[in-house]
């Protein structure tokens, strides 16, 4: 295997004139079709990114294999790529410090958005879940960088690698198992607003819980009332956030082994429960509101939370299909007055996509919403105004009437 630079070593890579014009306008990626020349670039390095007439326009890290082919780092030289990353570690701690309450569980290094490019942590209570998604990151010295910086900053019991399969193969990186990296404890309970959760690092989707919800959960709370239907459940994040302020919830999810964990997030909340039961259902989300919207089921407060529907922009078609079925079926089954409280994490569908989707389901529901909140990620999921894919997440919380 090709050895990975983590310094730029006189590496150099010319860009199109439509390459240098997406930089100029503040984005940060550049895609291999505007590479022009790359000669002797070895992969996962730094490198000076020059415009078509070679002049510097900043440091890059490259990939070899990866469609986003140059991924900015800075618009200035950088000579210690493991430096640079230790002081844009500390930047990313002190930005959690200013703006997350509430919680010993968020982002704590969120990529591009925290000007790490490839890179993912978590924390879960006195846990770390990383990802490394880049052949620059994957190095074992950016590896080692990190592990000291994150233990000498924050002192976590242990660290835990989360690999994507898929995306170690897109940047031809060897396989690797998840596990873990530092120390020995692979679980925790971790509180959000006051509502706690398990933690098992080696399972559960992406780093192991979907932290971009968490302020939702909380301004979901402020509206629920009465009998709850949360869909795509998962571990039950929306549903005990909602519970003490409804008088029944049920959550529903296609995963046993998820709806498993709700059940054990639930005993760890019997005092905030006040002794309410939730009801778990494992079942396909689309047939269950179709079946209980035929029935006449009805409730004063639905969430909607699904999985991305639109993977790549070839899906956004289906994908908004597919979410005004189930906003149209919620629709019918939300009571008079009652919160719709409905989402997509899917970047390929703009909030303008999504509110057009919702507009219309509603009119073919003969319902009327009144939007309260419009809603994104949470604030240590950061947004870069020139990067749009940093921006992804829609909650919609309104009310709907006859």
């Amino acid at each position: 295997m090709a050895r990975i630079s983590e310094r730029n070593e006189g590496y150099k890579v010319r860009i199109s004139a439509r390459g240098t014009s997406r930089l100029q306008s503040g984005h940060v990626w550049v895609y291999r079709s505007d590479v022009t020349r790359s000669d002797g670039v070895a992969r996962g390095s730094v490198v000076t990114v020059l415009d078509q007439r070679g002049k510097p326009l900043g440091t890059a890290l490259y990939s070899s294999s990866s469609q986003i082919a140059l991924r900015m780092i800075s618009r200035s030289p950088v000579a210690d790529f493991p430096a640079l990353l230790r002081q844009r570690v500390g930047e990313a701690l002190a930005y959690r410090e200013l703006t997350v309450r509430d919680s010993n569980a968020y982002r704590l290094i969120f990529s591009e958005a925290d000007f790490l490019p490839g890179l993912i942590v978590d924390r879960y209570n006195d846990i770390l879940s990383i990802q490394v998604l880049t052949q620059a990151m994957a190095s074992d010295t950016i590896r080692e960088n990190l592990l000291s910086v994150l233990k000498e900053k924050l002192y976590p019991a242990s660290i835990v690698e989360r690999v994507d399969s898929k995306i170690r193969q897109l940047e031809q990186l060897p396989p690797r198992d998840s596990g873990l990296l530092v120390g020995e404890k692979t679980s925790t309970v971790f509180t959000m607003d006051g509502v706690q959760f398990h933690f098992d690092a080696r399972e559960g989707q992406k780093t192991g819980a979907f932290l971009d919800q968490r302020e939702n959960y909380a301004a979901a709370a402020e509206y629920a009332h009465g009998e709850a239907l949360d869909v795509f459940c998962y571990q039950g994040g929306f549903a005990l956030h909602l519970a003490p302020r409804c008088s029944t919830i049920t959550g529903v999810d296609s995963s046993r082994p998820a709806l498993e964990v709700a059940e054990q997030n639930t005993a760890l909340n019997r005092q905030l429960l006040s002794g309410k039961e939730i009801e778990w259902i494992e079942g396909n989300a689309f047939d269950l509101l179709k079946d209980y919207a035929a029935s006449g089921r009805e409730y004063d407060t639905v969430v909607l939370d699904p999985p991305a529907f639109a993977k790549t922009k070839r899906d956004l078609d289906a994908a908004l299909r597919g979410y005004k079925e189930l906003n149209l079926r919620a629709l019918k089954m939300v009571r008079q007055g009652g919160i719709l409280v409905t989402c997509s994490c899917s970047y390929h569908v703009s909030q303008a996509d999504f509110l057009e989707m919702l507009a219309a389901a509603a009119r073919d529901a003969h319902r009327v919403i009144r939007v309260a909140e419009l809603r994104g990620q949470a604030k240590d999921h950061p947004i870069l105004l020139n990067v749009p894919e940093t921006a992804y997440l829609k909650c919609v919380i309104a009310y709907v009437s006859n």
